[in-house]
């Protein structure tokens, strides 16, 4: 992140598996090592990091060093816009849902 927020758009660093799950991980864990990050992946350290460093550019992933080892934590504030998003769509499937009960009460008289 820079001064001006997130460089990347939060969409786009969840629209990725790979990335969701790795947030799935951190959100399993108050704080893990790249290490860790690795072992439920058929990739390399460097195919996981550059996934990483896209969370971390969309404000999602804060890293610190600790000795020679780069720990991750999730930052889920982002998520939010993403959440807000998906709220609005319900309303309009639960109206949908609603009319639909409705008739089919009406089919049942």
């Amino acid at each position: 992140m820079n001064a001006k927020g997130p460089v990347r758009d939060v969409y786009v660093a969840v629209a990725d598996p790979t990335r969701r799950k790795l947030l799935r991980l951190l959100a399993e864990a108050d704080e893990l090592p790249l290490y860790e990050l690795l072992l439920p992946f058929d990739m390399g350290r460097t195919a996981v990091s550059k996934h990483l460093a896209i969370l971390k550019e969309a404000g999602l992933v804060n890293d610190r060093k600790v000795g020679r080892e780069t720990r991750y934590q999730l930052n889920a504030a982002p998520l939010r816009e993403i959440q807000d998003w998906v709220a609005f769509y319900g309303k309009f499937w639960q109206q949908k849902f609603v009319l639909l009960q409705q008739l089919l009460e009406e089919d049942e008289e």
